[in-house]
């Protein structure tokens, strides 16, 4: 028989660990993470030296976009996550706040140095602007393929900002990218589907329903990995990006798990977590083998 006094203490870590997730979920700054991982993947993979300064870039701009993003979709998120919603409500504008203030540094810092392309740091506007209050969200597959390209614009810009924006290793990030990121979007959206059909947007698990969305999806990751590694035989790419392949066994691993019923730590933790996998294995890699 267990001894409750023995798991009181486990349980209330647990619970405070939840807390904690959910916080870093709630507040945009896992998501924040994420995207950082992506610049760290690319500057690895590419052999740039990593810099503090376009990391703080792209932080910074995922920040401002996705809590921008927090209170346009309030309503919408009342009904599909009632807790996020309700973190939004109380702690909301200070997160704007500090998103806003941390983009307008990055824009400051970039125009003080003279970074060439500084201007492209008002495509984060752009993009929050178009998918929060522009429609897009609107057409069936758009919305994904959006959020696809806008990630797979951070690797586009390491390489600018390192001056190898046309390199085969900087494309070839990118559009695994927003492959991959096309296709979490796509499995994000099983969580809203109720409340997406209130709102009469049209996703892939709308029309199809789950089971489909899941077939689908695992589909597209095994095309995106075999093209990797048909790239790698084919070209000059190193072989060490068939560490991406690392991801695409992570992304096969939750996408039979995608249900509606599924809480925000699944969907916000551990589907956008996969960059966060992704760059610690290569930092790993790199360490030990390369």
């Amino acid at each position: 028989m267990t001894n409750p006094t023995a798991t009181c203490p486990a349980r209330r870590l647990l619970a405070s660990l939840e807390r904690g997730l959910r916080g870093l979920v709630h507040s945009n700054l896992f998501i924040s993470l994420s995207t950082t991982s992506v610049a760290v993947t690319t500057v690895l993979l590419a052999g740039l030296p990593l810099e503090a300064l376009p990391l703080f870039i792209v932080f910074a701009a995922t920040l401002f976009v996705y809590t921008v993003n927090r209170f346009t979709d309030l309503e919408e998120d009342q009904r599909n996550v009632p807790k996020r919603a309700a973190f939004t409500r109380r702690y909301g504008r200070v997160w704007l706040a500090l998103g806003v203030g941390l983009y307008l540094a990055a824009i400051a810092v970039a125009v003080a140095l003279g970074l060439p392309g500084a201007g492209y740091l008002l495509l984060p506007l752009a993009v929050a602007l178009l998918y929060s209050v522009g429609g897009v969200k609107q057409v069936f597959l758009v919305k994904n393929l959006f959020v696809g390209v806008a990630w797979g614009v951070i690797p586009l810009g390491v390489g600018y900002y390192y001056g190898q924006l046309w390199t085969l290793e900087i494309l070839a990030i990118a559009g695994y990218v927003t492959a991959m990121i096309t296709v979490a979007a796509v499995i994000f959206d099983v969580k809203d589907i109720e409340g997406d059909r209130e709102e009469g947007i049209a996703t892939v698990p709308n029309r199809l329903g789950p089971a489909a969305t899941r077939r689908y999806s695992q589909a597209a990751n095994a095309a995106i990995a075999a093209a990797v590694g048909v790239l790698v035989v084919a070209t000059s790419l190193s072989p060490a990006f068939l560490a991406l392949l690392a991801m695409n066994g992570y992304v096969a691993g939750y996408i039979p798990f995608a249900r509606p019923d599924r809480g925000p730590l699944y969907y916000g933790f551990v589907v956008d977590g996969e960059h966060v996998f992704l760059v610690v294995v290569i930092a790993a890699l790199e360490w030990l083998v390369w």
